[in-house]
């Protein structure tokens, strides 16, 4: 192969779906250049649930192993209102026999994706400080244009993946239906693992729509393998994150609410959350809702949150940037002729494989996040009377099993985990 004539793809954000998909091209031996505005990859973040749609893809990237070293096995996700009634009891055996989550680390998940990058040196070049301002598009080539180390800087490539967020400034204004904050947001932190509840499971806390917790198995990082942490999430409007637990008395207050509601996850708090005038230990998370009209058209593609931000109610938003990039390196490898990429067959082919799934995950999640973060009074009561029942059915029981799996590729479809992880590539041997 010719490698000077090789299809040279920038992608512009150094996140999940950017070093997934950058590892899925050099797999084809085409040049990536990754530009990412931070100084250098810290990944600061709590734990996130990669869901079996995620793991295919981490299979089919040949790092799953590695993942598995450091990662939580999660079995399944338990709900509980304040009454102790559990309100959602669902587990991945449910939806297949083989299948698990894994809590992980977001520290330890871009560890895993850079190292694999690593592998692919002589075909994925790094340009760290560097932000990323505009693209030119041309009949035969596109220009990305920004600062460098602070000074200008301008490149010329045959495509560009925009991976760079929810709030990407970079998606063609016309593409976009929805940009638009949530109100609510959450609250979270990384302590030592949670062993006075399952830990295998993902707990979560409901009160009404207004209060909504959450413990998550969340694994090792790298450089501390042996010690196992928990993530916990609490739920809050945006304009109250800033206040949240400013002092001891606070602090006292939110863990007598607790345990009013669910006092063993209390009791085990009080241990672990330290006091406000100790260290501040809580950081801020909030998200937007982003709907396109297409993902990709010409040299332009968007992935990952930057193409279909939404709550992280279905806990999707990391599996579903994994399978962008996977079919983002299907749809390369089934439009590609030796050197030459034909764009309309590879934005039709991307289309068919992610449409319908992201536009599935998109209006359930809009259509459920009221009912768990919210001020509407009648939320809450209509959440809980809707999926007391619903458990009860073994098909729907099967449904909400299967959603969760992030393998749903619409109402009545879903995507074989087989597909995802064993497609074939041209890989580096």
């Amino acid at each position: 192969m010719n490698q000077n004539n090789t299809p040279k793809f920038a992608i512009v954000g150094a996140g999940t779906a950017g070093l997934a998909a950058a590892i899925l091209l050099a797999q084809q031996h085409i040049h990536v250049t990754i530009f990412e505005k931070a100084h250098a990859l810290e990944p600061v973040g709590a734990g996130l649930l990669l869901q079996p749609s995620g793991l295919a893809v981490f299979e089919h990237l040949g790092v799953l192993e590695d993942a598995l070293k450091l990662g939580a096995l999660v079995t399944g996700l338990e709900g509980q209102l304040a009454n102790g009634f559990k309100l959602v009891d669902s587990h991945y055996v449910q939806a297949h026999p083989d299948f698990y989550g894994l809590g992980i680390h977001r520290a330890t998940l871009c560890h895993v994706l850079e190292k694999k990058c690593h592998e692919y040196a002589e075909l994925i070049t790094w340009h760290m400080n560097t932000d990323i301002e505009r693209l030119n598009e041309s009949s035969h080539e596109i220009r990305v244009i920004g600062t460098q180390h602070q000074e200008y800087f301008e490149d010329v490539f045959d495509h560009v993946i925009i991976a760079n967020g929810a709030r990407s400034r970079l998606r063609p204004r016309q593409w976009v239906k929805v940009d638009q904050a949530y109100p609510w947001g959450a609250k979270w932190t990384i302590v030592p693992e949670c062993l006075t509840l399952d830990t295998q499971i993902l707990h979560q806390f409901y009160d009404r729509a207004k209060i909504m917790m959450g413990i998550l198995p969340t694994g090792a990082i790298p450089n501390q393998p042996q010690q196992r942490l928990s993530s916990i999430f609490w739920s809050l409007p945006t304009n109250q994150l800033e206040s949240f637990l400013p002092d001891q008395h606070a602090r006292s207050e939110w863990l007598k609410e607790i345990s009013q509601r669910w006092k063993p996850a209390a009791d085990w708090l009080e241990q672990v959350i330290t006091n406000p005038e100790e260290k501040q230990q809580w950081l801020s998370a909030n998200y937007r809702d982003v709907v396109l009209s297409k993902f990709g058209e010409g040299r332009i593609g968007i992935i990952g949150d930057a193409a279909h931000a939404m709550s992280p109610q279905l806990g999707q938003g990391a599996n579903m940037a994994l399978l962008d990039a996977w079919a983002l390196g299907q749809a390369v490898r089934h439009a590609r002729d030796n050197q030459t990429i034909d764009r309309v067959k590879l934005w039709q082919h991307y289309h068919q494989h992610r449409k319908s799934s992201t536009d599935f995950y998109q209006f359930l999640s809009r259509l459920l996040t009221p009912l768990y973060q919210s001020d509407l009074w009648w939320a809450g009561t209509l959440r809980d009377f809707s999926f007391s029942w619903m458990y009860r059915i073994p098909y729907f029981r099967k449904e909400m099993a299967i959603t969760v799996t992030g393998l749903k590729s619409g109402m009545f479809s879903q995507m074989k985990y087989q597909d995802i992880a064993h497609s074939s590539l041209n890989r580096k041997k």
